[in-house]
């Protein structure tokens, strides 16, 4: 995914109240770090900020001051009711560098039929190029049985992406429904009390 282009403004008030103002304004307040640099505090434009984080690992041109700096967003505060973004911390980055981010497991295909599956980790952790960062991992379980397991180690990674969570870290089981294995049981039960009312 190339990268998206957000200009920042130099952020001089801290603080709750000027946090507020600033999101009053429709800008979300934000810190660069990274590189053994010192924070860097900025105010960010809402809407196109919204936008762009849309997309998981989003690679990120801020510019400030006419400098253009690449960063990730490592973390997004949001408010839990109104689920507008409170706050972000930028992680700087740099062509060819490496960073560890989590990527969204995407469940594809069916399992075979009469089975359910159960997403056992929503997400991977994986290190992967800054400036080619993947958003998600496809995970199939085309015609998998009852009692299947798909682990960590066995989900194809994008390429150039290696893999840091556990590698025994269960992903997907593949399950029968509880309710139809009950009623199953319940109907072998009443037939084997039928048998032994006719004997």
């Amino acid at each position: 995914m190339s990268e998206i282009k957000l200009v920042a403004e130099a952020r001089t008030e801290f603080g709750k109240g000027a946090a507020r103002r600033i999101r009053r304004d429709n800008k979300i307040p934000a810190v660069l770090y990274g590189h053994g640099t010192d924070p860097v505090h900025v105010t960010l434009p809402g809407h196109d900020s919204m936008l762009a984080l849309r997309h998981s690992n989003a690679l990120l041109s801020i510019e400030l001051d006419g400098k253009g700096q690449l960063a990730v967003a490592k973390d997004v505060q949001r408010d839990p009711v109104r689920n507008i973004i409170e706050h972000i911390d930028l992680l700087v980055v740099s062509a060819g560098e490496k960073i560890a981010v989590d990527i969204y497991v995407n469940i594809t295909g069916e399992s075979a039929p009469g089975t359910i599956h159960l997403v056992e980790a929503q997400s991977l952790s994986v290190e992967a190029e800054a400036t080619h960062l993947p958003e998600s991992v496809d995970v199939s379980i085309e015609g998998l049985a009852s009692g299947s397991h798909v682990y960590a180690k066995d989900v194809q990674l994008p390429a150039g992406s290696s893999l840091l969570t556990d590698p025994e870290q269960a992903v997907v089981l593949i399950t029968e429904p509880r309710g139809e294995a009950a009623t199953e049981e319940e109907a072998e039960a009443a037939e084997a009390a039928g048998e032994s009312t006719e004997a």
